[in-house]
C-alpha cells in the first residue's frame, strides 16, 4: 500500500515544496503554499529499464490538414475564439463572479443545440432545476441540450465516455471537481491540475470541445495553479462591472487564432445580446462641448473600437495629491503626467486627478496616451476639444509624439460615425481618408492648442 508524505504546493503557480514556507520561490507569492497529501510508491525517481514506444516524427514542409470550426452562432464569442470552436481543443474562460460566464455558455451551447449539435453542459455549482430556469428565461428551454449536475469527474468521464462523443462538453466550473484518487479537497492545487488534465486529455482522446469555467481571485487571475492556463489552448476572460451592462470577452491566449480579440456584449433581462458596433455604444452619452473628455480611437486585437476617455483636474493643497485611474494603467498615467510636467510645464504635480475609460473598457495600449494627455489639458484650461475630433498617438519621455500602428483602420473606423478630424502623429505612409489630419510631432504642439498664448 502507497504511503503518504505531507507535501506543500503553492496555490499560485502550483510550485511543491517539502515544508512549510512564506514565500513561494517560483513566483515570489506570500501566503499561497498549502499543504496537500501526496501518494509515494517505493518505485525510484527514474525511469526503469523499458524500452518506450517510438514516436512518429514529420518535417515542417509536411501538408497538414486544417482543423475545421465549428461556428456558435454568437458572432462576439466566434471572434473571440478566433473564428469559432477548434474539435479537440480545451478553452479556459474566467470572470467575477456573476459577470455572465454560465449564461453566454448556456446560450452557445443551447445556440450548438439547435443547429443539430450533440452538446453536453455539466454544472458543479448549480442543481438542474437553476440551470433550467435559466435557459427558459434565455428563450431556450426548447433546445435539445443534455444537462447534468455532477462533481465527480469518474462519473462525468464515465458519462462522457458512453456511446457517441458529444461537439461541445461545459464543465461549471473547474474548482468545483474533485478525483477521488488525489487526497485533497476540491479546489485545491492537485485536484485543479488532475481534474484539468483528465478532462484535456479527454478533449484530445474523443475530438470533443471542452470549455472550463474557472474561479478568478481577488486580483482577476484565475484560482488555482498558473500551469492550467498553460494546459489549455485558449484562456478567455470576462472583463466588466457587475454593475455596469456592458461585457467585455477578451482572448488573452489562443494557439487556434490571435490574441486581444474581444467579444462586446450587453447584459440584458433575457441575457446577453451581442453588440455589433462597440464605438456607438460606447459613445453613446458622449458630450463633446464638455471639457476634460477625448475621443481615443483604438485597436482591440483586429477591431477598431472608439471609446471616451474622461479626466478631471483639480488644484490640490494635500501633500500628496490623489491620483485615481478606472480602465488604465495607472504607471501609464504617472508617466503622461511627468511628461507634460517636465516638457510642457504645465504644473499636474500639485493637483488630484482623475482618469476614467467610459463604458468600462480596459485600455492597454500606448497609442492613448495622446488622448489621455487631450482630456487632461482640457481639464486643466477648462477649453473642450473641437467637436467632432478623435486623438491617438504614443507619448515618449522626452516629449515626442511617437507613430502607432494601424492608422488607416483607426481613421476609418473613426470616419465611419462621422469624426472629421484627427489629432494623430505624422503617419509612415499617405492615408487616404475623409478626415482631416492634424499631425502633432511633440506634445507642446497639443497644449498650444489649450493655450494658445503659452502656459502661465
Amino acid at each position: 500500500m502507497a504511503k503518504t508524505q505531507k507535501m506543500y504546493a503553492c496555490a499560485e503557480c502550483g510550485a511543491s515544496y517539502r515544508k512549510w514556507q512564506g514565500k513561494c520561490d517560483d513566483c515570489d507569492q506570500w501566503n499561497t503554499i498549502v499543504e496537500e497529501k501526496a501518494a509515494v510508491s517505493g518505485a525510484p525517481k527514474g525511469l526503469s529499464a523499458k524500452k518506450g514506444q517510438r514516436i512518429d516524427l514529420v518535417s515542417l514542409d509536411e501538408p497538414v490538414a486544417q482543423a475545421p470550426r465549428i461556428l456558435v452562432g454568437i458572432d462576439e464569442l466566434d471572434r473571440a475564439l478566433g473564428g469559432g470552436l477548434v474539435p479537440g481543443s480545451a478553452i479556459l474562460i474566467g470572470g467575477d463572479p456573476g459577470i455572465g460566464k454560465s449564461t453566454v455558455l448556456l446560450q452557445a451551447m443551447g445556440a450548438l443545440a439547435l443547429k443539430g449539435e450533440d452538446c453536453v453542459y455539466i454544472s458543479g455549482e448549480e442543481a438542474t432545476a437553476q440551470v433550467q430556469m435559466r435557459a427558459k428565461r434565455l428563450g431556450l428551454a426548447n433546445a435539445p441540450l443534455k444537462l447534468g449536475c455532477e462533481t465527480s469527474l469518474r462519473n462525468i468521464l464515465s458519462t462522457l465516455d458512453e456511446g457517441k462523443p458529444p461537439k461541445a462538453v461545459v464543465i461549471d466550473s473547474i474548482q468545483t471537481l474533485f478525483a477521488d484518487h488525489v487526497e485533497s479537497a476540491p479546489g485545491t492545487v492537485s485536484q485543479v491540475r488532475v481534474c484539468a488534465h483528465e478532462l484535456i486529455s479527454y478533449a484530445k482522446r474523443r475530438g470533443t470541445v471542452v470549455i472550463l469555467v474557472g474561479h478568478v481571485t481577488k486580483d482577476g487571475q484565475i484560482a488555482g495553479p498558473r500551469v492550467l492556463e498553460h494546459m489549455v489552448d485558449t484562456v478567455l476572460y470576462f472583463e466588466g462591472d457587475r454593475g455596469h451592462q456592458f461585457r467585455i470577452l477578451r482572448a488573452v491566449k489562443n494557439r487556434f487564432g490571435g490574441t486581444d480579440e474581444i467579444g462586446v456584449f450587453e447584459m440584458t433581462g433575457s441575457g446577453l445580446n451581442q453588440v455589433t458596433n462597440p464605438s456607438a455604444l460606447f459613445l453613446a452619452d458622449h458630450n463633446a462641448r464638455e471639457p476634460g473628455s477625448a475621443v481615443f480611437a483604438g485597436i482591440e486585437g483586429s477591431r477598431p473600437v472608439l471609446v471616451e476617455i474622461q479626466a478631471l483636474v483639480a488644484r490640490s493643497s494635500a501633500a500628496n495629491p490623489r491620483r485615481a485611474v478606472v480602465g488604465w494603467d495607472s504607471g501609464r498615467l504617472a508617466m503622461v503626467l511627468a511628461v507634460l510636467d517636465a516638457r510642457a510645464g504645465l504644473g499636474l504635480a500639485g493637483c488630484d486627478v482623475y482618469l476614467n475609460v467610459a463604458g468600462g473598457l480596459k485600455v492597454s495600449e500606448p497609442a492613448a496616451d495622446m488622448a489621455v494627455a487631450a482630456a487632461l489639458i482640457s481639464s486643466l484650461s477648462q477649453i473642450p476639444l473641437p467637436e467632432e475630433t478623435v486623438v491617438f498617438g504614443e507619448i515618449s519621455l522626452s516629449g515626442d509624439v511617437r507613430s502607432v500602428s494601424q492608422t488607416e483602420a483607426r481613421l476609418k473606423e473613426s470616419a465611419k460615425l462621422g469624426f472629421t478630424r484627427a489629432m494623430m502623429p505624422k503617419a509612415k505612409k499617405t492615408v487616404s481618408t475623409a478626415i482631416e489630419e492634424n499631425c502633432l510631432a511633440r506634445v507642446t504642439d497639443l497644449v498650444a492648442h489649450f493655450f494658445p498664448d503659452g502656459v502661465e
